[in-house]
């Protein structure tokens, strides 16, 4: 059985300034488009960017194990090598992390490497890996 998909639609200020974001640095393929919005393939799972630049960015966080978490984000749960290899991506790119990659929750059930960024647009992203995929819900 496949599993379902998932979809969100979130903000932007610029679609072009999106495109080059989550096409160019991110590697999403692009989907259907019009002057309005874009559908991109964020990892398998379909994000739509939409024009509405009063709706942007991030105001609130939330202490999660130390770090200033934004409270509104999205992102992805990828293998750890992939995860590695975008950190360091992002960071040849010069990305101004929120929260640099690092391991939080060091030796608990939930140990798992995230960092957190903002698109061009004000959006906070997270991406995170485990090195036990099988501990994502676990207690």
């Amino acid at each position: 059985m496949t599993p379902p998909l998932f979809h969100l639609a979130f903000p932007v200020t610029d679609l072009a300034t999106a495109r080059a974001f989550y096409g160019g640095l991110l590697g999403c393929t692009e989907g259907r488009s019009s002057d309005k919005w874009i559908d991109f393939n964020f990892y398998g799972h379909q994000v739509v960017a939409h024009l509405a630049p009063g709706e942007t960015g991030h105001r609130h966080t939330s202490a999660v194990d130390g770090d200033n978490v934004p409270v509104r984000h999205f992102g992805v749960i990828l293998p750890m090598e992939e995860w590695e290899s975008l950190a360091e991506k992002l960071q040849k790119a010069q990305m101004k992390f929120i929260i640099e990659p690092h391991v939080r929750f060091k030796g608990q059930v939930g140990e798992q490497a995230t960092m957190f960024f903002l698109d061009p647009c004000g959006n906070a992203l997270e991406f995170k890996a485990f090195n036990d995929p099988s501990r994502l819900f676990a207690k």
